[in-house]
């Protein structure tokens, strides 16, 4: 019986591992732009709701921003801190800064997502660039992303920022966000294919065509959605308009969460349109627990019972579920610690799936930025302009 338990743990650990290697040379990052005669002109747009701590930052990356024509829009949205009053001192030193109010939340609306449909209705250049407020560029991030763009053809392009991570919490579920992007999408038939199922993206750095942007209704097509990171490639792709992925690590750089209670209130929030999803849940338990843990538990018992063929093939499983992480931590920075303890991260994050599931079952809002969210169906996250 354990020896077939192993076996099971190899053949379910195999899979992310292969797919991990294999999407690593696939996402790769932005190359340097090319002499240009003319700069691209960008529309840098940042919703901001009580970002006081990143925005000032945030906003003196872009500005420091190299070979792009920019503007860069802040939308304050009814903050309760000193964010308005920080951006407003900037706007006075540099005229490619505005600051604007975001109009009332309509009902029906994720605040992020009406911000970001609000600063794409006064944007002026043919490019936009949606950053939260917590992202800083490189100097040449922009200039870079734009270049991505151009190569891929795509009219959509996000890419994951180099994540920062401070809290233990951090260092395990953080890093998660590569695993499951690179251990299960499959990224060549991504770009093969416009399949809303291959959508994906970060919400944290998102490139897009206005033309294109509005024709599909842009933010206002997932504005129920509290998951823009995937909604949003998946009403692109939808509409028939193609999308793609970058490694952004050393195009910008991001620290989402300060403590324990926001990782998990963050991570949580929008868990019901990803892998919480009620249709995706318990495949999604099987494949982790099998793949990520048991090969753990396995050689455990396995060597105090001496059976040392199956402590060998559980061994084997526990390197394959190791090595996207091992990997992950060495291409991307990311903690070490971290990676050493990634069958507990992995439990963490299904105990958080399933608790953010349970919520919505029961009706229990999501709340983030003082604001209390009711997901709709997750299936349904994506409608018609």
């Amino acid at each position: 019986m354990l020896l077939l338990l192993a076996t099971a743990a190899l053949l379910l650990s195999l899979p992310p591992a292969l797919h991990f290697w294999r999407n690593l040379s696939a996402y790769s990052p932005p190359r340097h732009s090319a002499g240009r005669e003319k700069p691209p002109a960008v529309s840098v747009l940042i919703p901001a709701r009580n970002e006081e701590q990143s925005i000032g930052p945030a906003i003196q990356a872009v500005l420091a921003s190299r070979d792009v024509e920019l503007e860069l829009l802040v939308l304050d949205d009814h903050s309760t801190d000193a964010t308005a009053a920080i951006v407003s001192r900037l706007a006075r030193h540099d005229a490619r800064l505005r600051l604007h109010t975001a109009p009332q939340l309509p009902r029906g609306w994720c605040g992020k997502q009406h911000a970001c449909w609000s600063l794409a209705k006064l944007a002026q250049h043919p490019l936009l660039l949606f950053l939260d407020a917590d992202v800083r560029v490189a100097p040449d991030g922009i200039a870079r992303t734009v270049q991505f763009h151009l190569d891929s053809g795509a009219k959509l392009v996000s890419g994951v920022p180099h994540q920062e991570t401070g809290t233990l919490l951090e260092k395990l579920l953080i890093p998660l966000i590569h695993f499951v992007l690179l251990g299960f999408l499959p990224l060549r038939r991504m770009r093969a294919s416009y399949a809303p199922a291959f959508g994906a993206g970060c919400g944290q750095l998102f490139l897009a065509e206005r033309d294109a942007y509005m024709q599909i209704g842009g933010h206002q097509a997932v504005r129920e959605s509290l998951h823009d990171g995937v909604t949003l490639p998946r009403a692109f792709r939808s509409a028939g308009v193609k999308t793609d992925l970058f490694d952004a690590t050393d195009v910008a750089t991001c620290r989402m969460y300060r403590s324990a209670a926001q990782v998990w209130n963050g991570l949580a929030k929008n868990a019901v349109e990803g892998l919480a999803a009620p249709t995706m849940i318990v495949p999604a338990t099987l494949l982790l627990v099998g793949g990520q843990i048991l090969p753990m538990l396995v050689l455990l018992f396995a060597s105090l019972l001496g059976d040392w063929l199956t402590a060998g093939v559980a061994a084997l499983a526990l390197a394959a579920a190791y090595s996207p992480r091992m990997m992950a931590a060495l291409h991307f920075r990311q903690s070490w610690l971290g990676a050493v303890l990634h069958p507990l991260a992995i439990a963490l994050f299904l105990v958080l799936q399933w608790y953010a599931l349970l919520r919505w079952l029961v009706g229990r809002p999501a709340t983030w930025k003082e604001r209390p969210y009711l997901h709709a169906n997750p299936s349904q996250s994506v409608t018609s302009p």
